[in-house]
């Protein structure tokens, strides 16, 4: 067996016995579905009722207002008009109101479009403003129409309500939102890519750091190269994380299937609901779960899972190379903050790339360019293959990341060499430079 394989076998053994690995194995699962279903309580919770009084002088606009409460909504409206502004200012001082809401009479509709104030502490959401422009903007409107003796009625049943039908060119109805839902598939799989990366990274340069600080790395060079060490401890910790994704890949297909069971649809590739059942089912609950586990199981599946595992190796790669690096440059985490940032930054500006721009234009020239960035093609990728990505980018994009990753682990590893033995001393991007001439 090589000293490269040696090595791998004892980063991957010591990793996947540690009792860490193992607990966040099986507990991180569960603990994302418990913070889903957290944050879809907090999100169902009501905000505590917020009361706005009204001091409509003109009369007009009180009523409208009341009606909004009957929506049940975080603000509600009281009609205070006999009481006077002044004594109404001195109550929100006093917290008696969330806000003050007057309306002063003036000469006409359009002075009063600019004279309408609203008093508070604290200020008001965007949404609950647009919302109060809204109520007074309907009801000049409406006196406007009546004053040009126009039939308000006949001008609101001429109103149209469209609601777009979705369905394909092969004739089968469409779903709304399945953009959001590929975009928040690509998104889980480039979010935990992005994470593992840190996490897995950061365990390659604490256990060089740990070694070197120990003094242990002095003895493990004797007999071992320093590039065959690097090399190692990188690919024995993917590794690990691989394992990880696999387990977690098949508690995921395993819970998808029973999903699948409960509701009663044919899971595979070729899972297909006919017109007449979607149609009969929009209006019922498990039916619209049918149609949207049909759509996922419609998706390139393997096409993902590939291009995970492919993705995260090729980036973890390329960015523990980096992490390799510096764990050898320096003495103590501390001291490695000033190198991290860089490295960080890549992975940050890809996911807002992807959540920003691949889901509004997953094949324009910002996805498909980021998509073959080696730093950041492993997450704007990963987000990109839910909405189908050729081929040919795909090998372009993989092609570049190995290639990148390979030039950087040939750098990474003269910084590791010459780093690896020194102790005592900060290094600066300077000193790092003179490094790579080595």
């Amino acid at each position: 067996m090589s000293i490269i394989s040696l090595i791998i076998k004892r980063e991957f053994i010591a990793k996947v016995r540690n009792k860490s690995f193992v607990v966040m194995t099986f507990l991180s699962p569960l603990l994302f579905v418990a913070v889903a279903f957290f944050i879809g309580y907090l999100s169902s919770m009501k905000a505590e009722t917020k009361r706005i009084a009204i001091h409509d002088e003109t009369g007009l606009f009180a009523s409208d207002f009341l009606k909004e409460n009957k929506k049940g909504g975080e603000y509600k409206y009281l009609n205070v008009s006999e009481i006077s502004v002044s004594a109404l200012k001195d109550s929100i001082a006093k917290e008696d109101f969330s806000g003050l809401l007057v309306i002063p009479k003036t000469n006409s509709e359009k002075e009063l479009e600019s004279k309408i104030e609203f008093i508070s502490n604290n200020s008001p959401s965007i949404s609950f403003i647009e919302n109060t422009q809204d109520v007074i903007a309907s009801k000049i409107t409406k006196i406007n129409l009546e004053k040009a003796k126009l039939d308000t009625l006949a001008i609101q049943k001429a109103q149209a309500d469209v609601n777009i039908h979705l369905a394909k060119a092969s004739g089968e109805e469409s779903l709304k939102g399945l953009n959001e839902i590929k975009i928040g598939i690509g998104g889980a799989f480039g979010y935990l890519i992005m994470m593992f990366i840190i996490i897995y990274g950061n365990m390659v340069m604490r256990s060089v750091i740990e070694e070197k600080t120990n003094r242990i790395i002095e003895i493990i060079i004797s007999s071992v190269k320093p590039f065959q060490l690097m090399i190692g401890k990188i690919v024995g910790t993917s590794l690990a994380g691989i394992l990880q994704f696999m387990i977690w890949a098949i508690i995921g297909l395993g819970l998808m299937f029973a999903a699948s069971a409960f509701f009663g649809v044919n899971v595979g590739p070729t899972a297909r609901i006919s017109p007449e059942l979607m149609q009969s089912a929009q209006h019922e609950l498990s039916g619209t779960a049918q149609m949207y586990i049909a759509e996922l199981w419609n998706l390139p599946i393997a096409s993902i899972i590939i291009g995970f595992v492919i993705y995260f190796i090729g980036g973890y790669f390329l960015y523990s190379s980096f992490y390799a690096a510096i764990g050898a440059a320096v003495d103590n985490q501390t001291d490695s903050q000033q190198f991290l940032l860089p490295i960080i930054m890549p992975l940050i500006l890809s996911v807002y790339i992807g959540f920003f721009t691949v889901v509004n234009d997953p094949h324009g020239t910002v996805a498909v360019v980021f998509s073959m960035i080696p730093l950041t093609s492993p997450i704007v990728m990963l987000m990109r293959i839910p909405f189908g990505v050729p081929w040919w980018q795909i090998a372009i994009s993989v092609s570049l990341l190995f290639a990148t990753f390979f030039l950087v682990v040939w750098f990474a590893a003269k910084i590791y060499r010459v780093g690896i033995l020194m102790y005592g001393k900060k290094p600066t991007w300077k000193e790092l430079y003179k490094w790579l001439k080595y």
